[in-house]
């Protein structure tokens, strides 16, 4: 999101070698990557220019560095090296990513396919607040439009300027075809707008006519718009992912009366309880440090680094606590303040009225206008934020028009058109088949009045049987919580053992357990490996000495759609302490796809910090040695644990550096602990008559 890319360019052919008319043919043809099916590019020859398109890749023209290798005009430095066959014509082609090591090879796969691509006009606004502060804003309109047409807007910290006819078709192919005035704004304080930037700004005092907030703005944006965009229809949808996302939710409450749909997608709901920033109180190190280092620098995204080959592990745990990140970045406002975000942190490690006045779900009274909220089971950002907002609203949807879409992506890649999450195959591109049959319909039913919409309420991608499901709520009412228990022999039952059982481990904050494979990158670093970890196999973490592990064969399919919640009683020798539990799907040795032999696949994972036992905002010590219940969802799955598979269940106390150390000593506030806190502590899961420790599991047929 935020890296600067580094881009060699390569010299374009001088006017006398430029590629001829008949070797541009010879290049000409579809290519396509096996492994990327859905996403083909086409070359073909106009106008003695070589030119690339593919189902969303506008068509452009490319610069000629030789015959066979050709670099685009876009900026990116990518470029485009043909081979050809015996019979002169081109056989495949690999494309070099600028800025990036990775190669993509793609052989040819038919004749060049051209696409239809209506053209949009470009303009920018600035658009008045309440207040008299000025927001920036990019509009495209149809070029050829006939009729009055609907609104589609979209706002973000993140860069309107960058918004264009070729980055629309290449975001959201399926809505940019179907014709939409597409509108995109810089939030306040953000790159081209005026104002403050706040994170995640509380709603305002809905009685204080003066008061501002991303509602507000979005409701002063829209009617600014419908008196001075001509040709638009009077009704208005907002979509968005990510900090999008939640400004697309905020445009919902209290929404202007033309805002007639909403479509927030992974939007960032609770960033103490279980997005961005916090789980349960556990705070997210590298998240915290590298997103609001990226957005708070400057109006405009800051580039992080850790340094040259640094491994992000090494990085944060040689400096200690959050407070001495804080200290060693040096980072500040242009007023020489500490980062804002990083001051809330420092300030408010526990859920106070800061942190709940920022949680949007304590206002989600009412289903205002029809909500298609969508969610990743692999988002690595804001997964809780989707699963809550569809709950809470859904206690009050009486007319029906609260909807849900969940699916194995990671954060936002229901925009891509894969067909796998990593070593994860799905066999069918399932974010394509979701913008296509739900994104596109349902903004089309509310905006155009158009058919075709036929979502009841709830659409989710089962994996394990890598099929598309539907249900009239979620969970579905046939999904039944099950226990499943912690027995003796580190075995998984249905049924509680007859044997009290102990199991213990040794937790070292200053050997904790890396949350992926190292090393670690920074978030948003060019190459980074932060979109795939929840998919990561967890054979580098099973064998450690600090993890306890249960199992159980599973000897008939077993299908879970709903939400896990752990169930443990646990006693430590420290006085503080965190608990981390994975629900993971062993693959068989043999395996009929031979990279998921023995595959450790986490289908549910969270952690809990135990100072928060009595309350998120009453943090309290725990008595040494003293067996206590720790209770909490490990949020939602839809899976299905196939026949010869295993379950497994794993604990741990450490998940580093995505969170960061518990010193497992209280301390008042972890932020500012000292190297001297931090203790080793020894950690016991009990579970018998008195204490049936376990997960209970939303069982639908086994």
């Amino acid at each position: 999101m935020f890296g600067l890319l580094k881009v060699a360019f390569a010299q374009p052919a001088s006017e006398s070698s430029l590629p001829s008319a008949a070797q541009l043919q010879a290049l000409a043809g579809e290519y396509t990557d096996d492994s990327e099916p859905d996403t083909p590019l086409s070359f073909y020859e106009k106008d003695g220019q070589l030119v690339r398109e593919g189902p969303r890749t506008f068509p452009s023209e490319l610069t000629a560095v030789n015959s066979t290798e050709f670099s685009s005009r876009d900026g990116t430095g990518e470029r485009y090296q043909f081979k050809l066959g015996p019979s002169g014509q081109a056989s495949r082609v690999t494309v070099i990513s600028g800025g990036s090591p990775g190669k993509e090879i793609m052989r040819r796969t038919g004749d060049a396919v051209q696409r239809d691509f209506p053209p949009y006009e470009r303009q920018e606004a600035i658009i008045p607040m309440r207040d008299g502060v000025k927001l920036h804003a990019i509009i495209l309109k149809p070029a050829n439009q006939h009729a009055p047409l609907p609104m589609l807007m979209a706002r973000t910290p993140y860069g309107a300027g960058e918004t264009t006819m070729a980055s629309f078709y290449a975001d959201r192919p399926e809505l940019a075809r179907a014709q939409y005035i597409y509108v995109c704004e810089d939030i306040r304080g953000r790159f081209e707008s005026e104002g403050e930037f706040l994170m995640m700004r509380p709603l305002a005092d809905p009685s204080d006519p003066k008061a501002i907030d991303e509602s507000t703005d979005a409701y002063d944006t829209v009617a600014w718009l419908l008196v001075n965009v001509p040709g638009n229809n009077g009704r208005v949808g907002v979509i968005g992912i990510s900090y999008p996302g939640f400004l697309a939710m905020m445009s919902g409450i209290g929404p202007h009366p033309a805002v007639k749909a909403i479509s927030p997608q992974a939007p960032m709901i609770d960033v103490w309880k279980g997005d961005d920033f916090f789980h349960n109180g556990a705070f997210r190190q590298t998240y915290g440090y590298d997103y609001a280092l990226g957005i708070e620098s400057g109006k405009e995204n800051t580039d992080v680094q850790y340094g040259d080959n640094v491994d992000g592990y090494d990085f944060f745990l040689e400096r200690g606590s959050f407070a001495e990140d804080v200290r060693r970045a040096g980072a500040q406002t242009p007023s020489g303040a500490i980062l804002p975000t990083w001051r809330l942190f420092l300030d408010h490690p526990a859920y106070d009225n800061v942190w709940y006045l920022r949680g949007v779900e304590h206002h989600l009274t009412a289903v205002a206008v029809p909500t298609l909220t969508v969610g990743g089971y692999y988002d690595q950002e804001d997964m809780w934020g989707p699963q809550e907002e569809y709950s809470v609203l859904e206690r009050h949807d009486a007319n029906h028009q609260n909807f849900l879409v969940l699916g194995p992506w990671q954060h936002g890649s229901w925009s891509s058109s894969s067909r796998h999450l990593g070593a994860i195959q799905y066999g069918e591109p399932i974010g394509t088949e979701y913008r296509k049959q739900i994104e596109a319909s349902f903004f089309a039913r509310f905006l155009k009045d158009e058919p075709g919409f036929d979502l009841e309420d709830t659409a989710s991608f089962q994996t394990g049987s890598n099929k598309w499901k539907r249900y009239a709520h979620f969970p579905p009412a046939e999904s039944t919580p099950t226990k499943l228990y912690l027995n003796a022999g580190k075995k998984l039952g249905w049924q509680l053992g007859s044997k009290p059982t102990k199991s213990s481990y040794i937790s070292d904050p200053r050997n904790p357990v890396p949350y992926r494979h190292r090393p670690i990158e920074p978030t948003y670093a060019e190459g980074s490996h932060w979109g795939q970890w929840m998919t990561e196999d967890q054979r580098f973490v099973t064998r450690r000495k600090d993890v306890s592990i249960w199992t159980l064969a599973v000897g008939n399919d077993l299908t879970l759609t709903g939400e896990v919640i752990a169930d443990l009683f646990t006693s430590t020798t420290g006085s503080d302490g965190d608990l981390v539990v994975k629900l993971i799907d062993r693959y068989p040795d043999d395996d009929a796809d031979p990279a998921m032999r023995g595959y450790e696949l986490m289908t549910n994972e969270e952690i809990f910090r135990e100072r928060y036992l009595n309350g998120f905002d009453q943090p309290a010590a725990l008595k040494p040695g003293e067996v206590r219940e720790v209770k909490y969802s490990l949020h939602a799955v839809d899976h299905v644990f196939k026949k010869g598979h295993t379950i497994m269940v794993e604990v741990q106390s450490t998940w580093f550096p995505l969170y960061d150390r518990n010193p497992q000593t209280f301390v008042p506030n972890i932020m500012k602990a000292d190297p001297g806190d931090y203790k080793k502590a020894k950690v016991t899961i009990v579970s018998d008559l008195s204490h049936p420790s376990g997960l209970i599991l939303p069982v639908v047929s086994q």
